[in-house]
């Protein structure tokens, strides 16, 4: 009885450790990597395997404001419908990322809202007391074509990635 107890609890450690949230998961605000100022606040989610980002709230726009300059639509872009009809707050606007490892995610898309530029994205979570990182950040690195770059995020919660204006 007491080895079938032991298995029991082996195996539900093991469940409980594949359904965990991975450290990108959560809630970000994006930091303008000139001036330091937050520009905007995300949740970042998995869904099915593969992580997405929506844009909660940033500097210079409302709930109404639509995404007007994007395409009508982008290859593999979660939701149906015209993305250029669709508003700039709540869209995931960050999709088809796959896990390489915890913390760890590539082969994805971003797109920016405001222009309609799409980019390749990769994100990598950095916890606090790593190297340069004294709070959790997490690296946007966005690539098109040859040229790449960084921009690194600091955790949030829910109240702060929403309420930016």
């Amino acid at each position: 009885m007491k080895k079938i107890a032991i298995f029991i609890y082996i195996i539900l450690i093991c469940a409980a450790v594949s359904f965990a949230s991975d450290p990108a998961e959560g809630f970000w605000l994006s930091v303008d990597n000139r001036t330091g100022e937050v520009q905007s606040g995300w949740e970042i989610y998995q869904t099915n395997g593969v992580l997405y980002g929506k844009m909660l709230s940033a500097i210079g726009f409302t709930a109404s404001d639509v995404a007007r300059r994007c395409r009508a639509s982008y290859q593999n872009f979660p939701i149906a419908g015209r993305v250029n009809e669709l508003p700039i707050l709540g869209t995931p606007w960050i999709f088809g990322l796959r896990r390489e490892s915890s913390g760890r995610w590539s082969n994805g898309h971003v797109i920016n809202p405001g222009d309609g530029s799409i980019y390749g994205c990769s994100i990598i979570f950095h916890p606090a007391g790593s190297g340069r990182f004294q709070h959790d950040a997490l690296e946007m690195r966005g690539q098109l074509l040859l040229f790449s770059g960084s921009q690194f995020w600091r955790r949030a919660t829910r109240e702060e990635a929403s309420s930016i204006r």
